[in-house]
């Protein structure tokens, strides 16, 4: 059988258990994203969701973060802009060289989650 995977519906995420609401304060408050409702039999589980580039980033809890390379990728626009207002937040970047057709960095949620922002060349 081939699998015909139609596109992508959510990415997920965690933060420490304790730290929910800092997480909130950072996706919600200095990126913005607006907070979408959680299925009432999931909220138990902590954590919460967020609406981003088109699909859901659910925002899971933890009670143990390991450092990772996995990470999601965002096609932006005015990616200088960007970098210079999660400067000026005090948010971690790491600068990458460019890809064939991106300039790109990456930063940093207070958790050590990575997200790369890409903007066409």
């Amino acid at each position: 059988m081939k699998i015909k995977f139609k596109r992508i519906d959510h990415l997920q995420i965690c933060v420490p258990r304790d730290r929910e609401a800092e997480a909130r304060q950072f996706y919600i408050h200095t990126l913005g994203l607006p907070e979408i409702p959680k299925p009432a039999d999931l909220l138990a589980n902590g954590g919460f969701w967020l609406k981003i580039a088109g699909i859901e980033l659910h925002i899971g809890v933890e009670d143990v973060i390991h450092p990772s390379k996995r990470h999601p990728a965002f096609v932006v626009e005015d990616l200088q802009g960007i970098r210079d207002f999660l400067q000026a937040q005090g948010v971690r970047v790491k600068d990458y060289n460019p890809l064939p057709l991106y300039h790109r960095f990456s930063f940093f949620d207070p958790f050590g989650n990575r997200i790369e922002l890409l903007e066409e060349r």
